[in-house]
Order: structure tokens, then C-alpha cells, then sequence
């Protein structure tokens, strides 16, 4: 596993594309989005989100970056993968069931591990795996698995900040369980990766 890594190739050319398309794809540069931002009856970030999909057809990823601009960092930024993880995972026990799954990401080739304001995740070509704290030292994992290949899954009920290609969840409540099958498991999600 490639640690301190953010992003994958592929993830780092989607991005500048993405970038690189902004003006072109919403009609005006970010700088007008912010302005247009001041109307927004909003004041959380999906509900503004939300309202720059409804009002004006903007997609969730050009919607991430017209927020970012209107808003000062109120933390570490995606340049700051270290200060974000001790940001998120404060909790020893979360942060006991996030090494081990760090572990099992260790042993599998290349897997780049990237940590996010809500959530690490963990790549190949594409996201397969991500995990963010549960209250009381628990951890949410998400794989790009079908839940009905272990008793173990379920399905993806709530909508996560992380990639919807994962379509199953496990809730663990100790670095204990992760044990061999949620290692087989996450090696499977790999191979979607």
C-alpha cells in the first residue's frame, strides 16, 4: 500500500479534467458561481449542493468545487492527509479498527490509501474500499462488493460521502473483527479496485 499517497493516476487525471472543464461545463467561471452562491437560502453543504442541482443544474463534483471556493477552510485540506486523519479518527478505538484494516490494505498490491475529511479510503484504479468512525470507538467499512457474497454485509442503505460504488457495509465494533474474513473480503473488493 502506497501510504501518504492521495489520490490514484487515474483518480489525479479525473480531477484535472474536471478542473480543467469547470467553465465550460457549468457556463461560468468559479468566480460567478461564488457570487450566484451569496442567493443560496442554504447553509449547510449538501442542502447547497442540493440547491445549486436544483436551481441551476449543477452536478455534485463542480458543486464540491464552486463550496470549496465559497467558503474558507474550516480545516486541513486534501494536501494535509496526516492533519485530516488525526482530524477524523480521534477516537482510539476507531482509530485500533482503522490500523487494522490499514493492515489488511498493507498486504495487497498496489492499493493506495487516501485519506478524506470524512472517510479514508483505499484504491486501485478506482475507490473499492472506504471507512469512516462510528460513535463509541466503532468503524463503518464500505466495499465494492455485492453484500450477498458474506453473511457479514449489508447493503448500503445511507447515502456516504464515499464512492457509491460501494454497495456493501460492515460495522465493526473492535479491531478484532478484523479478522480473516473481512481480510477476504476487502481482498475481493480489491480485485473491483
Amino acid at each position: 500500500m502506497k501510504s501518504g499517497a492521495v489520490l490514484t493516476e487515474r483518480q489525479q487525471k479525473w480531477f484535472a479534467t474536471v478542473q480543467a472543464n469547470f467553465e465550460k461545463a457549468t457556463g461560468r467561471p468559479v468566480a460567478a458561481w461564488v457570487e450566484i452562491m451569496k442567493a443560496c437560502p442554504e447553509t449547510a453543504p449538501r442542502a447547497q449542493a442540493a440547491w445549486l442541482k436544483a436551481n441551476h443544474g449543477v452536478g455534485q463534483n463542480h458543486a464540491a468545487q464552486i463550496l470549496d471556493a465559497c467558503r474558507p477552510s474550516d480545516g486541513p485540506g486534501w494536501d494535509e492527509p496526516e492533519a485530516l486523519r488525526q482530524a477524523l479518527w480521534k477516537d482510539p478505538g476507531s482509530l485500533a479498527i482503522l490500523e487494522a484494516i490499514e493492515r489488511l490494505a498493507g498486504g495487497a498490491d498496489g492499493v493506495i490509501s487516501g485519506q478524506r475529511k470524512g472517510y479514508t479510503s483505499f484504491s486501485r484504479a478506482v475507490q473499492f474500499a472506504a471507512t469512516r468512525p462510528l460513535k463509541g470507538g466503532r468503524a463503518l467499512l464500505g466495499l465494492k462488493l455485492d453484500p450477498a457474497v458474506s453473511v457479514r454485509l449489508t447493503p448500503a442503505l445511507r447515502r456516504e460521502s464515499w464512492s457509491e460504488r460501494l454497495n456493501a457495509v460492515v460495522e465493526l465494533d473492535g479491531p478484532e473483527q478484523v479478522d480473516a474474513e473481512i481480510a477476504r473480503l476487502f481482498a475481493m473488493a480489491a480485485e473491483n479496485g
